[in-house]
């Protein structure tokens, strides 16, 4: 089910994406999930984060009534949708549930809706700051900065290099001979 409100789309069921960004000789692959502010999900975050390399904390600039409540999409790597008031708490969460290393981003969603803004970018900016977040303000509907998003976690996700560090020793597995079928007679 979908609903249109002030010209973006609400979605009212949780919904599967991949994203792959190129950042320097290696490919991402994001996985996202995106449950588009439903409280119901709120109890399966734990689900959707456990392994994720990043989380992207989404948040209404405007704080229109109709943007909904709580909501997360997960990338191999996640994003929640919020306000900037509760926001804390989804950090508060990823850091108490989350993976260790999580790379966690604020983006501030709508920033083509300047006239109708209720957070100031510069109190944002200083929250992930203050928890060492990427931030930026983004347009879903008119794609602004997205990429950028991806690429900058992207930036920060550890590189997952397939070879094997060198000089470390390894062993090669064989199949033990088999034995000679014996007769009890």
């Amino acid at each position: 089910m979908v609903m249109k409100c002030r010209d973006y789309t609400l979605v009212l069921r949780a919904s599967f994406m991949t994203k792959t960004v190129q950042y320097q000789n290696e490919l991402h692959k994001f996985l996202i999930w995106d449950t588009a502010g439903q409280e119901r999900f709120r109890a399966l975050a734990p689900m959707y984060y456990r392994g994720s390399a990043a989380a992207i904390i989404v948040y209404d600039i405007t704080k229109e009534l109709c943007s909904g409540g709580v909501g997360l999409q997960l990338l191999s790597s996640f994003v929640l949708q919020e306000t900037f008031s509760t926001l804390k708490n989804w950090v508060k969460e990823l850091r108490q549930h989350g993976p260790p290393n999580i790379v966690v981003a604020i983006a501030g969603n709508k920033c083509d809706l300047i006239d109708v803004r209720e957070v100031m970018e510069r109190d944002a900016k200083d929250y992930a700051d203050s928890i060492h977040a990427i931030f930026v303000e983004t347009s879903a509907k008119n794609a602004i900065n997205i990429n950028e998003l991806f690429i900058e976690i992207s930036r920060r996700i550890p590189s997952t290099d397939a070879n094997p560090p060198s000089g470390g020793k390894g062993f090669k597995l064989r199949r033990q001979p088999s034995e000679p079928k014996r007769s009890c007679c």
